[in-house]
């Protein structure tokens, strides 16, 4: 043209030829901008230009339809418009309003493209400023504007402007419901979308979708066969929605339906919806119909390889997947960056780095593939590294990255990352968002996470459903519960997700009967709504609670999972209920969860709780075992006095390469400790550091003082607690004090218990230990000034308490209880038995009475202790030669452990008794601790 000509013979050097240019430029608007004589262009070539202006406008390419616009000496009013747009459409909504003003010939469509461009970059206020200078509007002006409020989230004030409008056109109630339907309000969506007098195939599309996005899949597909049944013919993009509900409602019938639909509509052989049902097949579990349609359809695209590359390697049939991959006619990027996909998901993530490789020049999909399919096999450097050599990166991007951090636990690095994506300047995307609203759950950082919700208000993502649910889990996590509520009701949109998070939230903050009204009022409930539930009632010790609302989950047709069996298993164990843990076993084999892992460690731990020699036998049935699994074995041993199973469990762990931690070395002291292994006690300690590099904690050294105390060895324990390398707890001194209490040694004991007044003043087994040293030795001036000192601290002593599980219900007792119905039957078999024992050889031992009375009151005092009430019920209401099961909140006295080592033999009852501390097994006279806890 004239100026390029022009530039390629001036002589001036190039900065001034830029100045002259930029000069012409400015006269060359100015002169334009009033009406030229177009006679003196061809028509023609004008309407050329202008053609060339919209597609470079569409393709992004601003600047090239700037260089067009400036070269053409005549422009007419599209012209302007057509660069007002294209630089209004691609962001550069300042450089569009220089033009705006530069234009003398302005009309409605100038206006309206400004309007346009203020709304679509989230300048909404500007965009309603120039809405109201409007000289004249059209419809397609109020439509603009109420779309830009639509866009923005502000569906008041586009409620408000759609109200006003003089004129209405369908797109006018299309906007309106558009807007109702991103925010999930569909009864209002509906409102609207009844009262509009002429629909079109996007009126159909919006309202089909809207229910798809809420996952409301049935009224979608309603509405899809409304549509149909009024006569109305479905597009390309109907039969794609309808497609995605079908796959919501996972029903493969309804596939073959639209297949039918779509052969009459001549949509059979498009290749758009041919991939559609494609993926709809692969996702309702149908992939051999899958692979059969796959194989008829007239023209596969890249979509289409891809959904059979991703549905192979999703289920692991990598082979499948790869075989896919090699047919495809002309290996396209879409193609590759599946194969790297299905590579990562399936752990061969160096083969997806070597097709990564052999891309000339991979898109950003392909990149973030690879990025997170480095993360995705926990190769966090190689995923950043990566992530850092991008050459342009997007919203995607950054989620993956954030994402992958989160989920390492690398979360104020999460955050950090997020910072920089929003000083960079881009919008966070939804991902984004909840991956940083996770990590903030996770360390508590409540300031960042309130930030967090202000910068979704500003750019209008706090109505999603998914950054809803995410706030809520973070305010709750973070104890911040009115922000819970509030968040709550604000939503337009609450999923099954919402109304379970909000359960979780209150939950775990221990407002059960706020969190029982919210489930309560829940339109739908899942199997994690009532595992929320129960497993509340479960962690607030509410057992009974918990059992009911499982039999009325039951009731209602959900099926348990791994979480609600593993909730009720703990209850079971927390109380003894050995009988109704073995119906929860049962239930496990029928729902086909005994190859859960966690189910059956749960199981593992339920039954060494409850005292049952079952927990091995459940783990010799399991195929796979974690370091959980064996700790479970481990500590259920230490419990139960199994001191060389322990041994053995051990050292067949160390053969089968698993490495103990920290929680298998308590388990392994402590069941040294009760079976008074010394010596290998020691030797366990002692390999900690010198062969697994794992430094002892609190809890390993109360093990060895518990070790050596019980042992006998008193002085060499209270030594080995002064040369600690770490400060010793209560729990360390505590265990001293036992074995001074087990010892009689009222010297060191007092010494140990004067520390444990200062570490826990309000510990009443503290007082109540040393108080039964005194007692032990006669000492009951030293026990009244305890217990005096008891009342002015305001220590109450805690009762021992026994129970027994008799027909699913559970019995307790005290010491000289006679509140139960069966009271006088039960001191009537306890006199009984009391004669029957003395008489081969049961002689009452009063020193574990703790009061100075007479004889023969000790030993009215100690026949009825609560585990021996307990006993006699269990013999009155249960056949001969039954299992007895006692718990007992206490240490069992020596007196109590002696008279039911002989019940064991005169009733013929094997008994078992969970005491503080641990398990004892009577039987045939003997018990499990051989004499020693």
């Amino acid at each position: 043209m004239v100026l390029q000509r022009w530039k390629a013979f001036s002589p001036y050097s190039t900065k001034t030829t830029a100045h002259l240019l930029r000069h012409i430029r400015s006269i060359s608007i100015s002169i334009s901008a009033s009406a030229q004589p177009l006679h003196q262009l061809p028509q023609n070539e004008l309407f050329r230009c202008n053609a060339r202006i919209q597609e470079l406008g569409r393709l992004g390419r601003v600047d090239e339809a700037r260089q067009l616009f400036d070269e053409m000496l005549h422009r007419d009013s599209i012209t302007w418009n057509s660069i007002i747009n294209g630089y209004s459409q691609n962001g550069r909504i300042d450089e569009a309003r220089a033009l705006f003003e530069a234009f003398a010939g302005k009309n409605v469509r100038t206006w309206t493209c400004i309007v346009s461009g203020y709304a679509k970059n989230g300048r909404v206020r500007e965009a309603r400023e120039v809405f109201d200078e409007m000289p004249e509007r059209n419809v397609v002006s109020w439509n603009a504007m109420i779309s830009g409020y639509v866009q923005n989230g502000d569906l008041m004030s586009a409620k408000y402007l759609f109200d006003e409008m003089p004129e209405r056109n369908v797109a006018s109630w299309n906007n309106m419901i558009t807007g109702y339907c991103h925010c999930g309000m569909m009864d209002e969506a509906r409102e609207v979308f009844d009262r509009m007098e002429e629909k079109n195939l996007v009126s159909w599309m919006v309202m089909i979708s809207g229910h798809v996005q809420v996952d409301n899949f049935q009224q979608a597909w309603d509405i899809f066969l409304q549509m149909h049944h009024g006569g109305v013919l479905p597009d390309q993009s109907l039969f794609v929605v309808a497609l995605s509900a079908i796959t919501g409602l996972n029903d493969p019938n309804l596939i073959e339906a639209l297949r039918t639909m779509a052969v009459k509509t001549n949509y059979e052989n498009d290749v758009v919806v041919g991939t559609a049902v494609l993926n709809a097949y692969t996702r309702t579990g149908k992939l051999e119909s899958a692979v059969q349609f796959f194989e008829t359809m007239p023209e596969k695209n890249e979509f289409s390889w891809t959904t059979m590359i991703a549905a192979f390697s999703q289920i692991g049939r990598l082979d499948e997947a790869i075989a896919f991959y090699e047919r495809v006619p002309e290996q396209n990027v879409a193609c590759q960056t599946a194969m790297i996909t299905a590579y990562a998901q399936n752990g061969r993530i160096h083969e997806g780095r070597k097709i990564f490789e052999d891309i000339g020049n991979p898109n950003a999909v392909t990149w973030n593939a690879m990025v997170a399919g480095y993360a995705q096999n926990g190769m966090f450097e190689e995923a950043m590294e990566l992530f850092m050599k991008m050459p342009s990166r997007n919203s995607a991007s950054w989620a993956a990255m954030i994402s992958a951090l989160s989920k390492k636990g690398l979360f104020r690095e999460a955050l950090e990352l997020l910072s920089e994506l929003h000083r960079s300047g881009m919008v966070p995307s939804h991902s984004c968002f909840t991956s940083a609203l996770y990590a903030c759950s996770y360390i508590g950082a409540l300031e960042t996470g309130k930030q967090l919700h202000a910068l979704t208000v500003k750019t209008g993502c706090q109505y999603n459903a998914y950054i809803g649910n995410g706030l809520i889990t973070m305010y709750a996590k973070c104890k911040n519960l009115d922000e819970v509520s509030r968040v709550f009701n604000t939503m337009r949109r609450k999923d099954t997700v919402s109304w379970n998070s909000v359960i979780s939230g209150l939950s775990h903050n221990y407002m059960l009967d706020d969190a029982r009204g919210i489930f309560e009022k829940m339109p739908k409930r899942d199997v994690v709504s009532w595992t929320a539930m129960i497993s509340a009632y479960v962690q607030a010790g509410h057992g009974v609670v918990a059992f009911e609302l499982f039999l009325k989950m039951l009731a209602s047709g959900t099926k348990p999972n791994s979480s609600t069996v593993t909730g009720l298993l703990i209850t079971c164990g927390s109380v003894g209920a050995t009988r109704l843990g073995k119906q929860i076993h049962g239930l496990i084999f029928k729902l086909g969860l005994d190859l859960d892992i966690f189910v059956g460690n749960s199981l593992i731990t339920m039954y060494f709780k409850c005292g049952c020699k079952e927990g091995f036998l459940v783990f010799d049935e399991m195929l796979d075992c974690d370091i959980i699994t064996w700790n479970a074995v481990l500590i259920g041993c230490a419990q139960n006095g199994f001191g060389s199973e322990a041994l053995e469990v051990f050292e067949q762990m160390k053969a089968e390469g698993v490495l103990p931690n920290q929680i298998s070395f308590v388990g392994i002291l402590c069941a040294c400790s009760h079976a008074g292994l010394v010596d290998k006690g020691w030797a366990y300690f002692n390999s900690m550091s010198k062969d697994y590099g794992i430094m002892p904690l609190e809890d390993h050294y109360a093990c060895m003082v518990d070790l050596l105390g019980r042992a006998g060895q008193l002085n060499e324990a209270e030594a080995f607690i002064e040369s600690m390398p770490i400060e010793p707890d209560s729990v360390v001194w505590a265990a001293l004090l036992g074995a001074c209490r087990i010892h009689r040694n009222v010297e060191i004991g007092k010494r140990v218990a004067e520390r444990l007044f200062q570490l826990e003043p309000q510990n009443s087994g503290n007082y109540i230990l040393l108080s039964n040293i005194y007692a032990s030795l006669g000492m009951w001036k030293e026990v009244g000034e305890l217990r005096k000192l008891m009342r002015n601290q305001g220590v109450a002593k805690e009762p021992g308490i026994s129970w027994i599980q008799m027909r699913n219900e559970l019995h307790s007792f005290v010491n000289g209880d006679r509140t139960h119905d069966q009271a006088d039957e039960i001191y009537r078999v306890l006199e009984e038995f009391y004669q029957r024992l003395r008489a081969v050889g049961y002689v009452p031992d009063t020193y574990f009475v703790l009061h100075d009375v007479e004889e023969e009151q000790k030993e009215n005092l100690l026949l009825h202790h609560s585990e021996k009430l307990a006993i006699a019920y269990g013999i009155l209401n249960t056949p001969h030669g039954t299992p007895i099961q006692i718990m007992k909140n206490l240490r069992i006295c020596g007196d109590c452990h002696t008279f039911t080592k002989f019940m064991s033999k005169v009733a013929q009852r094997n008994i078992v008794i969970r005491d503080g501390t641990r398990f004892h097994h009577f039987q045939d006279g003997l018990c499990s601790c051989g004499d020693y806890w």
